[in-house]
Formats: C-alpha cells, sequence, structure tokens
C-alpha cells in the first residue's frame, strides 16, 4: 500500500482549470451523428431498385402527357411511395425504441481537490490535471494515472473485456505486468471501482480518454455494402440491359417493318409523308418505352421493403432489435461471427465450479464471514467478483450469509494485500478466538500442518484446477487465544480446509448455438482481452476449440497479431480461432481483415471495447446490457444477451432471403408473361384483352398481397443445414431461372391460344373477356403456391396450414375476384359468372399447381434414386 499522500495541495486552481479547459476541452464525449428524419427517408431512394421505378415513372408521364392516360404513372409513383414509406416508419420505429432502451440517468457527480478543498461537481466538468478521489462503487471519470491506491480492484470488462484488474502506484510496482493489458496503475474512464479507494490525476477528458479514441471508430461511415444491397444492384443492371436491349429490338423491327411496308405500298411518284413516317416511329417508340415499364418489376421494392419490415417486427418478439433494416436479411449472409468472451459467451458473473475438500460449516462460515462483498434481491453484486462467487455458493448450500454474519462477533479483519496474498477475520466464538483465511493456495498452504502426501494431493488438485483456466482460492482457520492477526499468522499451525475453483461459466445456451452456427458453416473467432488460457479453456468449453487445435496455429495474443505483416495476417487467419488480450483496434483491425477476404463478418460484444469492430462489421450485434457505445455502434440489438438467439437471426435472414427470391419468382414471371404476350401478340395482331381497372386490380395481386403473403411465410429450420451464399452469387439462381422460363412458357402458350380463339372465332362480348380476366388471375393464385415451394424440394402443401397469410392472401383475392366478376359491372367490364364456369375455371387453371407438383415429385425421386 502506498503512504497516504498530502494531495490537497495538488488540486488545481480556478485559473489552471480554465487553462487546462481551453487546452484539453470538456470531459464529455462527441455524441454520434444521427442522421435527420428526412435524411433517413432519402436514404431509402439509394435502392436500385427504386430508381429504375423513377426511370420508368418518368417514361410513363411522358408517354402518359402524350397520350392523356396516367393510370400506369401513378400506379409505379405509389409503388415508389409505399416501398420507400414503409422501410422509413420502421427504421425510424425502431431507432425509437434504441433511445428508450438506451436512456441515461442523470450525469453523476465527482470528488474532486480544487483550490485546496474537497469538493463535488458533475463529470463533464473535470479537466485534465484535476485530482479525483474515487471510492468502492463508483465510475472512473476520466482516465487517469494513481497516486494513491489502497485495496483497490477495478472493473475494465466494458473497456478490455476482462471483469477485473489489480491496479497499482507505479512507484510500488515499477515492472511491467506483462499479462495486463493495460498499464496497471492507470485507470480508465468507464471503469468501475470494485473494492478499496483511489485517488488519480486526470492524464486525459472527453475524445482523448481511451473511451473516446473508441468511440471515434464508433461514428466513422465504414460504408460497407450489404450482400442484399449488392445482389439487388446486380439485379437491377440485369433488369435495365434486358429491358433496354428487348425495347431497342422490338423498335428497330418494328420501324424497319413500318417504313418498308409503308414504302412498299406507296405509289410510284408520289411524295414521301416524312411527317406520317416519323409519327409511326414515335408510335414504335412508346410501344417500346412501355416494354421498359412493363419489364420493370415495380413491386419489388415494397416486397423486399416490406418482407425486411415484417422481419423487423417478428425479430423483435424473439428479443431480437433490428435497428437497420438491411441487418436482419445480411445475418442470412454471415460466414464469420468474431465474439467477446466475457458478458457474451460467459454470464459475466463469477461462479464456484468445484471445491476440493470437505464443505462443512466452518468452511461455510469462512466464506461468509470471511467476506465485504453484498448480493443484491436481483442477484448482482457488490464488491470483488471472486468474493459474490463463494456468496452464492454458499447460499446453494442452503445457509444465510448474512444471517451467518450476523452471528459471527468479529473482533478484526485483515484486507486482502498484494503483498500477503490473503485475507483473514477474526471472530469471537464463546471465548475462543478463530482466524479464517483465505487467499492464494500457495500461501495458505505455506500456514497449515498438513503432510506431505496431503500437500501432494492437494498441488496436484490444484494444477488441474489452473490448467482448466479457472481462478483458485485455498481456506484454513485456527483457534488462538491472540487478537493480533499478525500474531496469528506468524505462529502458523493452521488447519487446511479446501480449495475452490472459480470461474465465469459458459452461458447455458452457447455450446448448442456453436454447434448451430458450426452446422450452417459459420466460423466463430474468439477476441477478447483476458489472458490466453482462460479464453482456450472457454472456447474448449463451448465446442470451438478441439483436440485438433493448437497453440502456435489456433491462438494468438493482441500484440502478436499486430506484429504479423498484412500478409502473414492474411495467410494466418483461417486457422485462428481466438486472440487473446486484444485491444480495441486489434478487433477492428480483424474485421478488415476478414472483409479483405471476402468474408461477411458479424460482431458480438457489449463493451466499449467492442464498439469498432461492431460498427466496422456487417452486422453489429450488441448486447441490451451492454455499454451504450456498443449499442450505438451496433446494427441489432440482442436485447436478452444470448448468443443462442444468433443462431435464430441467421435463421430469420436466410428464410428472408428465400421469400425475397420467391417474390422475384413470382413477379418476374408475370412481368415476362405480360411482356412476350404483349411482343408476341403485337406481331399476331392481337393485344391482351384487360381494362385498366382490370391491370389496376391484377397489379395488386402482383405487388401488395403477393408481397404480404410471401413476406409473411415462416423460418425454416432446414435453411440452417445449408452453406452461406457467397456475396458474388446472382439472387436468380440457376432453379430460379427454370422456374421463372417454365412459368413464362406455359403462361404465354396459354394465354396466346385463348387470345388466338378469341380474336379468330370468339365473338368479342364481354363475357369471354371476363372468362379470360378471371383465368389470368387463378393462375397468379395457384402459381403463388408453386412459388411457396420453391427450393424447398417439398411439395407445395407441406405444412401449409402454418402460412395463415399465404392463405388468407389467396382466400382475399379468390373473393375480390368474384365480388368484381358478379358485381363489378362496366366499372370492371365484367358479367357474371355461373357456377359451372366459376369450378371450370378454378380447376383448368389450378393445372399450373398440380404440373409443378408432379415436377417437383419427378425431381425428388430421380434425386432420391440417384442417391
Amino acid at each position: 500500500m502506498a503512504p497516504h499522500l498530502d494531495f490537497k495541495h495538488l488540486g488545481l486552481s480556478d485559473e489552471e482549470v480554465l487553462n487546462s479547459r481551453r487546452q484539453h476541452g470538456d470531459n464529455m464525449l462527441t455524441p454520434p451523428e444521427r442522421p435527420s428524419w428526412i435524411k433517413l427517408y432519402l436514404e431509402s431512394f439509394k435502392d436500385p431498385i427504386i430508381r429504375i421505378l423513377i426511370v420508368a415513372a418518368c417514361m410513363s408521364l411522358a408517354i402518359g402527357i402524350i397520350e392523356n392516360e396516367y393510370i400506369e404513372t401513378i400506379g409505379i409513383i405509389i409503388a415508389i411511395l409505399l416501398a420507400t414509406s414503409i422501410g422509413f416508419y420502421f427504421e425510424l420505429d425502431a431507432s425509437r425504441k434504441f433511445d428508450i432502451l438506451n436512456a441515461l440517468g442523470q450525469e453523476e457527480m465527482c470528488t474532486v481537490v480544487r483550490n485546496n478543498e474537497i469538493v463535488q461537481i458533475p463529470r463533464s466538468q473535470i479537466v485534465a490535471g484535476d485530482i479525483v478521489v474515487m471510492q468502492q462503487g463508483e465510475e472512473v471519470p476520466a482516465d487517469g494515472e494513481l497516486l494513491e491506491a489502497v485495496q483497490l480492484l477495478v472493473n475494465e470488462s466494458s473497456l478490455t473485456g476482462e471483469p477485473s484488474a489489480n491496479k497499482y502506484i507505479l512507484a510500488e510496482t515499477p515492472e511491467t505486468i506483462a499479462e495486463s493489458t493495460y498499464p496497471a496503475h492507470m485507470v480508465y474512464r468507464s471503469s468501475k471501482i470494485l473494492e478499496g479507494h483511489a485517488i488519480m490525476k486526470v492524464t486525459a477528458v472527453g475524445d482523448n480518454t481511451e473511451i473516446g479514441h473508441v468511440s471515434k471508430e464508433t461514428t466513422k461511415n465504414t460504408e460497407v455494402p450489404t450482400p442484399l444491397n449488392n445482389q439487388l444492384n446486380r439485379l437491377a443492371k440485369v433488369i435495365s440491359k434486358v429491358s433496354c436491349a428487348i425495347a431497342v429490338l422490338i423498335f428497330i423491327i418494328c420501324a424497319v417493318h413500318g417504313i418498308y411496308n409503308y414504302f412498299s405500298l406507296l405509289p410510284p411518284g408520289q411524295p414521301v409523308d416524312w411527317i406520317k413516317i416519323g409519327g409511326m416511329c414515335l408510335k414504335y417508340f412508346m410501344i417500346a418505352v412501355t416494354l421498359i415499364v412493363m419489364a420493370v418489376p415495380e413491386g419489388l421494392p415494397m416486397a423486399v421493403t416490406l418482407s425486411l419490415s415484417l422481419n423487423m417486427r417478428r425479430m423483435l418478439s424473439n428479443n431480437i432489435l433490428v435497428r437497420k433494416m438491411h441487418a436482419g436479411e445480411t445475418m442470412g449472409a454471415i460466414t464469420v461471427i468474431c465474439t467477446d468472451k466475457t458478458g457474451t459467451l460467459t454470464q459475466n458473473s463469477m461462479k464456484v465450479e468445484d471445491v476440493y475438500g470437505q464443505t462443512d460449516d466452518k468452511l461455510i462460515n469462512n466464506m461468509a464471514v470471511n467476506s465485504t462483498a453484498l448480493l443484491n434481491a436481483d442477484g448482482t453484486s457488490s464488491g470483488n467478483p471472486t468474493e459474490s462467487a463463494l456468496l452464492r455458493y454458499v447460499c446453494t448450500q442452503g445457509k444465510d450469509y448474512l444471517e451467518l454474519r450476523a452471528q459471527a462477533k468479529i473482533i478484526s479483519q485483515m484486507p486482502f494485500s498484494t503483498e500477503k496474498k490473503m485475507m483473514g477475520t477474526l471472530v469471537d466464538d464463546n471465548g475462543n478466538h478463530i482466524l479464517f483465511v483465505k487467499g492464494a493456495p500457495e500461501y495458505i498452504m505455506e500456514l497449515c500442518d498438513m503432510t506431505a502426501e496431503q500437500q501432494a494431493d492437494a498441488n496436484a488438485q490444484l494444477e488441474r484446477y489452473q490448467n482448466a483456466a479457472m481462478r483458485t482460492l485455498a481456506f484454513a482457520y485456527t483457534f488462538s487465544r491472540e487478537t493480533d492477526i499478525e500474531n496469528i499468522l506468524a505462529q502458523k499451525h493452521f488447519t487446511f480446509q479446501g480449495i475452490t475453483a472459480i470461474m465465469d461459466p459458459v452461458r447455458e445456451d452457447v455450446p448448442y448455438a456453436v454447434r448451430a452456427c458450426s452446422d450452417a458453416h459459420i466460423k466463430i473467432k474468439i477476441i477478447t482481452g483476458d489472458n490466453e488460457k482462460t479464453a482456450i479453456e472457454i472456447a474448449r468449453r463451448i465446442g470451438l476449440w478441439t483436440p485438433e487445435d493448437s497453440l502456435e496455429r489456433s491462438a494468438i495474443t493482441g500484440q502478436e497479431f499486430g506484429q504479423l505483416s498484412r500478409e502473414e495476417a492474411l495467410k494466418r487467419l483461417p486457422e485462428i480461432k481466438v486472440i487473446s488480450r486484444a485491444r480495441p483496434m486489434d478487433k477492428q483491425y480483424l474485421v478488415t481483415l476478414l472483409q479483405e477476404q471476402g468474408e461477411v463478418v458479424a460482431v458480438t460484444g457489449d463493451g466499449i471495447n467492442d464498439a469498432p469492430a461492431l460498427n466496422q462489421a456487417q452486422v453489429g450485434l450488441a448486447m441490451g446490457s451492454g455499454s451504450v457505445i456498443a449499442k450505438e455502434a451496433g446494427d441489432i440489438t440482442l436485447m436478452d444477451d444470448s448468443f443462442y438467439t444468433i443462431g435464430t437471426s441467421v435463421m430469420w435472414g436466410r428464410s428472408l432471403y428465400k421469400n425475397i427470391q420467391r417474390f422475384i419468382a413470382f413477379q418476374l414471371t408475370i412481368s415476362a408473361t405480360a411482356l412476350f404476350t404483349t411482343i408476341i401478340g403485337a406481331f399476331i395482331g392481337t393485344e391482351l384483352p384487360l381494362t385498366v381497372t382490370q391491370i389496376l386490380w391484377i397489379n395488386l395481386i402482383m405487388d401488395t398481397l403477393a408481397s404480404l403473403a410471401l413476406s409473411t411465410l415462416p423460418p425454416s429450420a432446414n435453411v440452417m443445414q445449408e452453406k452461406p451464399r457467397k456475396e458474388t452469387d446472382f439472387i436468380i439462381t440457376k432453379k430460379m431461372e427454370g422456374f421463372i422460363l417454365f412459368c413464362t412458357v406455359a403462361f404465354c402458350a396459354v394465354i396466346l391460344q385463348l387470345l388466338f380463339y378469341f380474336d379468330r372465332w370468339g365473338d368479342g362480348t364481354i363475357k369471354e373477356l371476363t372468362l379470360f380476366f378471371t383465368f389470368f388471375v387463378f393462375l397468379q393464385i395457384w402459381n403463388l403456391l408453386n412459388v411457396r415451394a420453391l427450393g424447398t424440394g417439398r411439395s407445395a402443401f407441406h405444412k401449409l396450414s402454418t402460412c395463415k397469410p399465404l392463405l388468407g392472401v389467396m382466400a382475399i383475392v379468390f373473393t375480390g375476384q368474384f365480388l368484381i366478376v358478379q358485381f363489378g359491372g362496366k366499372v370492371f367490364r365484367t358479367v357474371p359468372l355461373n357456377v359451372y364456369e366459376w369450378v371450370t375455371l378454378l380447376a383448368v387453371s389450378s393445372l399450373v399447381l398440380w404440373i409443378g407438383e408432379i415436377v417437383r415429385y419427378s425431381t425428388k425421386y430421380i434425386k432420391q434414386h440417384n442417391d
């Protein structure tokens, strides 16, 4: 212990405070910049499909001005507004929930020395050079160098990942403790005093503190694009190129064909009517532009937005608060999880794992009485985490530690010190004095009367505990008439009671979650501020570290990792599973290197030390009980602090992506059918016999109702057996291409045959047009079931009862179609149909579903036969 300092004369004067504030600033962290609601809304217009829709709306408006018809333009604009507004609302709502979660209390007051007096000031008013007095239970208000430290134990888990660290004055311990992540004579803002008291001189305030440097990294915009954004960008480019190519081709063919016919029919000697030719070309140009507008899947942005938004709401019911909409889907694409240890994999609460020796009343008394810690009603503790673990153990033995303390008549107490490595409490037991001691096993056993065999047995057990990275404490007692603890210790002759093995236990659900992630082909890397032996033991307990792993290949310290060249680091990364003694920037550097290798990275953490990596990763997963800065840096907050929830998030993300793929397949099938039917119909002289109001109803089915049906399909656990998709993968897979092509050809063949029949042999009655309109709608109803089964390898009827929203949408569409046909009249240009016609239409159109079922069954049978 350092000699007590006369520190009052060291306090700053008012003038020195002003000078320090001018030079070093206030003790306030610069808050992260929050975008305004207008900027947040405009962000949604960066979606590539939205941009294509805006171009399509402009083209449609130009045609509308010429033809005085604005229905298509209005429909596209409504689709744009719905898609952008839904996403904006859900992100704003998530932001509000996050602010409530992060609500902070009023600023704490701190004790400082100024003008030779001890005064209380708000934390924000502390300046560099201030002398700060800190007591047990207080939070360190700024970075500083210790001037005095009495039995000081500091919780640095929010900064380093370590649950606690002993702190000393530099003069007392001139050597650098190699195992410490930060110097032992320094304390840092956000750390908490667990035991003892101290006086420090402030060396850094505000953004210049260690937490301030970390906070700056969390406010940087890393601009890492999400996999879905990349894939939608590719899809937008493909749609643009294909639609433009088709439009240009159609324009050239129609223009050449029209001009050729004009000149072939032009009588000799008659002047060329260039105005007529220009009008003809303008007409064909408008047709080409119309084809581009038709090719754009205007329902896709709303479907994606609705899927992501509903996913946010449904994940919230699973204690997953998604702050950034695309993060929910990106979880389905992650390939690596970089996780902190303390508070993420472990409970951040020490527990007695094993006791060597006999657990009798005297040992329980030693644990309860020879302690200064307290347990709170909510299960948390005040004081030393190791002592708190002992008190919890006492409670598990059916004893009340407070009652035992009340019954004990404590004569004197010797606090734990780094010199003696033990703590002692002298108790009066009916006139007899009992001295209980606990501490480092090697020191306690020196005091005890033990045979060589007993010592060898105890040392063997101690070695097993230490190899398992457990903290160990030994216990002993002795009777004495002395009242001076030092004299009693000098006499030795203690009775050895046993050794406790204490460890921050792994969360119960973590090993299962690690297996689930492994089955999903997701790699896990532990990066922690704790020591190497403890980190590896945790990795072993959760099933990450296997007998095949070695220290040379699979583990490295943060310092060693930082000393590697970039090329060496990239080469070693695939095998590294544990990085110990890591500082905040080591974690961010690891994430950056993994991203360079094409990995999609998720980072979990609860401390300030995790914030830069949380911000850098494609998905930052902050714990709900973690620090405010960690939650600010994260994209998703796990409100139950459960690592198991990460596996649930992956399942939701992968299922969501498949639902988006299903909608793309559904809408592109309809768009391609309408597009090619229009093109082929133009060549054979027919048109789609649909009115504007009928097209609006079909668009409602294609966009809003279909997206609602497909985005609400429940997640499937089977997706966890698949490999993560690559960032280079196209969102339209080979299976989707085959599905879209098959359905488009089939639909076009049937529709064109009907059109050809109506054109050649039909009467062109409203009845025929009603039959065609209803048949076209029913094709889409049955195709929803086909799309639902896409990529599953199962029947469309498999667990169909669990898809209530899908069934509801199908019922709504059928009911809407029935009401439109039976009562729509002139508005929808329909006439009522009889029961026979309804049944016939349903039966014939359902062939689309039955053919799909035959294809799925055949594919499954062939696959099983080949296997």
